[in-house]
Order: structure tokens, then C-alpha cells, then sequence
């Protein structure tokens, strides 16, 4: 069902059995998945596109001009994937010519507030709770969550199935696996609990503690700390995303926690 009272502009993509409420404003140049639902008051912006089963609460503004002084209307877009939801007054803007788009990924929940700056990339079941502010570049992975009014800065890149406390500031990157708190942003202990809920049994979880207990707790020094977890922790999957996200980090993670005896 179609509200009469929404302003829909012809050229407008439609999916199938999407519901879009009153007083919505849809531009000219946006893609919209089937079974989606856009709630009252929402606005989606030329170069959206979205996936089947969205939902878009009211206020919610989608796919906005990015606020960089850099962009000069060039064409870019906002790429939304599958049954994500996006809760009241979150605005997601669109990519800038560093990458020319801005991704949220499937399954996606960004509760009320959020903003989601220009060439973002959230990956799929990752919850930005209420009132989380990225700036742009950011890159959060998979599965991912951010407590209320989490802060990012630019470039920072947060690994999947990680956990960041209420009210964090985050300069840092954020290496998979792991909580982070504390001002400034650190190390509190593996996401075990979170990991558990994923289906990782113990023997995994311990595997990634024991990884993280030389990087962050035995060791001040992340190149010492390295080459003892490249020796002495058998060869994983997990180790490797570790590694390699430790490895291709250009900000630098997040500090550890005082080194004990």
C-alpha cells in the first residue's frame, strides 16, 4: 500500500509489496527492494538503493548529500542490502569520489539516531545502537556492535564480532573478537558471550583468548607480541584475520590492558 499523502516521484523504483507510509518523500533516482516498509515523515534521497525486507522509520533520512566540503554534487550512491532496519531520525548519507559509495550491509540494525557518514562501510548484522556517530571512512565488519552513544572517528576500521562499550570514544582500530572501553578506548576481554551466541565453541573461544592475552595483557610492544603469537598459536582462520588486521591497520589499535605478572 502506497499512501496518497507521500510524494513519490514517477521515475522512482518500487519494489513489489512495499508499504511506504504518509507524508514520505522518495527522489527520482532510487532503487527500492520488494516487502520493504517506509514509515511516516521518511525521506529517501537520489542515488539509494535497498534490498528486499528494509524497514525505514519515521524521520529517518536516507541517502543525503554527503557533509564534506570536498564534494561538488559529483554522482555518488548509497547501497543498502537485505532485511536491515533503520529506526527513527538515523541519516545515512551517501559516498564522496574517495569511493563513491557508502554500504550498509544485510541485516543491518541502526536503531534511533545514528548517523552514518559519507563512504561508510557497515557489514551485514551489525547493530549501531542509538545515537552511535560515524565519520566518514569508517568500516565496521560483520556482526559487529557499537553501545549508545559510541563516537568514530574518520578511518576507523572495527573488526567483526566485536563489542564497543556505552559511550566510547573510538580513535583506534578495533581488532576482531574482542570488547573494548574504557576512556581512552581499550582492551576489556574477548567477546565471549558474543561469540558463544555465534555458535563458537570453547575451544575456539579459548584459542582467540590465548591470542589476545600475549598481544594485549604479556606484551607492551605489538611487534614482540607477533612473532610470539606467529610461534607459538597453531595455524586458524581465526588467527589469521587477527593478524592480518593487525597487519593492515594504518590508525593503530586500540592500547591493552596493564601488563600483569
Amino acid at each position: 500500500m502506497i499512501s496518497k499523502l507521500s510524494s513519490i516521484h514517477p521515475k522512482a523504483q518500487i519494489g513489489r509489496h512495499t508499504e511506504i507510509g504518509p507524508f514520505v518523500t522518495i527522489e527520482e533516482d532510487v532503487i527500492i527492494g520488494d516487502h520493504c516498509t517506509i514509515r511516516s515523515n521518511a525521506v529517501i534521497m537520489n542515488g539509494t538503493r535497498m534490498g528486499d525486507h528494509c524497514e525505514i522509520y519515521p524521520g529517518a533520512i536516507i541517502g543525503a548529500d554527503p557533509q564534506d566540503l570536498k564534494y561538488k554534487g559529483e554522482y555518488t550512491l548509497l547501497e543498502i542490502g537485505h532485511h536491515t532496519t533503520i529506526r527513527e531520525y538515523c541519516t545515512v548519507n551517501k559516498g564522496t569520489k574517495h569511493s563513491g559509495t557508502t554500504t550498509v550491509g544485510s541485516h543491518v540494525l541502526l536503531m534511533a539516531y545514528v548517523h552514518v557518514a559519507h563512504d561508510c562501510v557497515i557489514g551485514n548484522h551489525a547493530i549501531l545502537s542509538n545515537c552511535v556517530n560515524l565519520a566518514g571512512h569508517v568500516e565496521i565488519a560483520d556482526h559487529a556492535i557499537l553501545g549508545g552513544l559510541v563516537a568514530v572517528h574518520q578511518f576507523v576500521k572495527i573488526g567483526q564480532y566485536s563489542f564497543i562499550g556505552g559511550g566510547s570514544l573510538v580513535r583506534k582500530d578495533v581488532p576482531p573478537y574482542i570488547k573494548a572501553s574504557k576512556d581512552p578506548l581499550s582492551y576489556i576481554g574477548v567477546n565471549s558471550i558474543g561469540l558463544e551466541r555465534q555458535g563458537f565453541n570453547r575451544e575456539r573461544i579459548q584459542e582467540i583468548q590465548d591470542i589476545y592475552k600475549i598481544l594485549f595483557v604479556k606484551h607492551s610492544n605489538n611487534t614482540v607480541a607477533m612473532e610470539e603469537i606467529l610461534h607459538s598459536i597453531e595455524e586458524s582462520n581465526d588467527k589469521s584475520k587477527i593478524i592480518d588486521f593487525i597487519k593492515a591497520s594504518e590508525r593503530g589499535i586500540i592500547r591493552g590492558t596493564k601488563r600483569v605478572s
